[in-house]
């Protein structure tokens, strides 16, 4: 039985994330997890802010999110075909949200968090303070960032940009290895260079043993120079039929530039494709 968070404040990029993990999971046992995360920080009088008692705090943000969680489970229940395979909770907590995304992933032993975001936009507010940018960078946790345009179809092909430098622990490429399997998907391995130049020895054993853990993967390898890394990976997105972008979230170098970038007028990758944040 998998066990999956579904963070939502009830908006539409929210939804949008919970119809794709219904989806993708349609024929996999689940236990899915909705939580609402409310903050006592929003609670202001004449122009204060109001630390509330325990009953104030219970009418005006749990009560409140308790019913709407209701609503959004309504609204599962109407527009998806009953699943035995699937079991669904609700959660609902109240004011540091990393704190209560570690506390839950703890607690219920979560295997995947899924999240939406509004595409490149909702990355770059990330500076600001995105609650999915925070948790794909503060949470240990498997992470699925669904866009706002991005719906469930049968999975491709998946992208894994590296830039061979980093060793990957194994256990945690299984992640990518079981999404293979269960989609039928082909593995396109990207390494990026800013110039031509050759693999160190380091990197060509890194290769080999990314080679060697999905040889029994249809998959390849491919080699792109660009100066800019997020301008690679827009070209190759385009140029195939890429369906998910897989990343371990150690990868800095590469991590940050495909995520956390100003030009997000001229990437369009952010707005349509999932990306699958691994964790070690």
């Amino acid at each position: 039985m998998k066990n999956i968070l579904l963070p939502t404040d009830f908006s539409k990029n929210s939804w949008n994330a919970i119809e794709y993990a219904i989806n993708f999971y349609k024929d996999t046992p689940c236990n899915f997890y909705l939580l609402n995360v409310g903050r006592e920080s929003n609670l202001v009088v004449n122009d204060s802010p109001y630390i509330p008692n325990k009953d104030v705090l219970e009418n005006l943000i749990l009560k409140p999110s308790k019913q709407k969680l209701k609503q959004f489970l309504k609204q599962i229940r109407e527009e998806f075909p009953k699943n035995k395979k699937h079991n669904f909770y609700t959660l609902v907590d109240y004011n540091f949200f990393i704190d209560s995304i570690r506390k839950h992933v703890k607690e219920k032993e979560i295997d995947l968090i899924i999240m939406g975001t509004k595409g490149a936009s909702g990355f770059k507010e990330y500076m600001i303070g995105s609650n999915t940018g925070e948790v794909i960078t503060k949470v240990s946790c498997t992470t699925l960032v669904v866009p706002e345009n991005a719906k469930y179809t049968a999975l491709k092909e998946i992208a894994f940009p590296t830039d061979f430098i980093l060793s990957y622990n194994t256990q945690i490429l299984k992640s990518i290895s079981a999404i293979l399997q269960k989609e039928n998907a082909s593995l396109r391995i990207l390494h990026i260079n800013k110039k031509k130049i050759q693999l160190t020895i380091d990197q060509e054993n890194n290769k080999d043993v990314l080679e060697d853990l999905f040889s029994n993967f249809e998959g390849s390898f491919h080699n792109l120079t660009n100066t800019k890394v997020e301008d690679a990976v827009q070209c190759f997105v385009e140029s195939r039929n890429i369906n998910m972008i897989a990343m371990v979230a150690k990868s800095l170098n590469y991590f940050q530039q495909i995520l956390f970038h100003s030009k997000v007028e001229k990437i369009s990758y952010h707005t349509n494709v999932p990306f699958l944040v691994l964790h070690e």
